[in-house]
């Protein structure tokens, strides 16, 4: 069963480095959320605010109005935000410190990881609660080496990257499982990053802690689960950052890990500089598909298109243009859905049409 939860994603939420809190307001299997706490968007429904549609989830001012607005103090506390910055300044911890001392359980993303911090496990031994430090990787016996049996994997095994950090990969690869698995084909997402291991995914790992020589082997090792425990019709796979991104590694492990049959790339078309690096351009869109395609040795089938800063009538020129430039579908999966992709698909992998059919 789903467990209450708060979600603390002051001044970022529906912004780029509240993607955390974003993707658990549009899907968490492991959490009911019952509240977010931006101070900025205070007394808003979180759905309308992110998405247009309200799903009755409120925002609130502050941890204090929560818990007075709300029936019952929530089990898990759940830190939504994803700065560069690794570790939290004496303000942010005292946030965390409150929600401890009201009795929630602390559930937290960030690279810091709050149980190897007396300041953090001394409180909540005080109080009677736990941390949870999702992103912290296992032990050093407990992880893969990369094996090569990926390529023994007969199913199409789909990655969706990106042109850049927080463009919607995760999102559009869940709407893709979804209407994958309506058309009737057992689809199982795989993901890469903290957020999806938070919205309940089964298989993954966040590859950005581990050390580059593991990351590649749990990519696999992850993928190589999915298909024994669930034996799917197709994989999809959470990309991370950019190929071209300078700042971080975690395309080139996803690849190396996947060997993907296909990829479909996702791109904000408004965006100019890299997230966190107002001074370095991005590379263009054209670029970064030759670049993934020279590196994976597979190719890029659509474009999924992040509509941030956008009107809807730039969206569907953007679409209109994108599709007679490359020669490739193109959709916001937001706004138009998957058909798109999952045609592409069907027409990559005439296989899996088939299996729908049988369906």
């Amino acid at each position: 069963m789903k467990t209450n939860a708060l979600v603390y994603c002051e001044n970022e939420f529906g912004n780029i480095d509240g993607k955390v809190a974003n993707g658990l307001i549009r899907q968490s299997e492991t959490y009911t959320i019952v509240g977010i706490i931006d101070s900025s968007k205070a007394g808003k429904d979180a759905g309308e605010y992110l998405d247009g549609v309200k799903n009755t989830i409120p925002i609130f001012e502050s941890i204090k109005h929560a818990i007075k607005e709300l029936s019952s103090i929530p089990k898990y506390f759940i830190y939504g935000i994803a700065p560069l910055a690794s570790f939290l300044n004496d303000e942010q911890k005292e946030i965390i410190f409150t929600a401890m001392k009201s009795g929630m359980n602390i559930v937290n993303g960030l690279p810091e990881f709050f149980n190897d911090n007396p300041q953090y496990t001394s409180i909540a031994l005080k109080y009677g609660v736990t941390i949870n430090d999702i992103r912290k990787p296992p032990a050093r016996e407990n992880l893969h080496n990369f094996t090569g049996r990926i390529q023994d994997v007969k199913i199409p095994i789909i990655t969706v990257m990106g042109t850049d950090c927080a463009v919607g990969k995760r999102t559009s690869a869940l709407l893709l499982v979804e209407a994958l698995r309506n058309e009737g084909l057992n689809a199982v997402f795989v993901t890469t990053g903290q957020t999806g291991i938070l919205q309940g995914s089964k298989y993954g790992a966040a590859i950005d802690v581990l050390t580059s020589g593991f990351a590649t082997g749990e990519v696999e090792n992850a993928i190589l689960n999915a298909c024994e425990k669930e034996e799917p019709d197709i994989i999809v796979v959470e990309g991370q950052g950019a190929l071209s991104h300078p700042a971080f590694t975690s395309s080139s492990a996803i690849i190396r890990g996947a060997m993907p049959d296909a990829i479909i790339i996702q791109h904000p078309p408004k965006r100019k500089s890299y997230c966190d690096y107002p001074k370095i351009s991005m590379l263009p869109l054209e670029d970064e598909i030759q670049m993934l395609e020279v590196f994976s040795k597979s190719k890029v089938i659509a474009i999924t298109i992040n509509h941030e800063n956008m009107t809807d009538v730039e969206v569907n020129h953007t679409i209109e243009q994108y599709e007679t430039e490359y020669d490739l579908p193109v959709t916001d999966v937001l706004k138009h859905g998957c058909d798109k992709l999952v045609k592409a698909l069907f027409k990559a992998f005439p296989e899996l049409m088939r299996r729908s059919v049988l369906v």
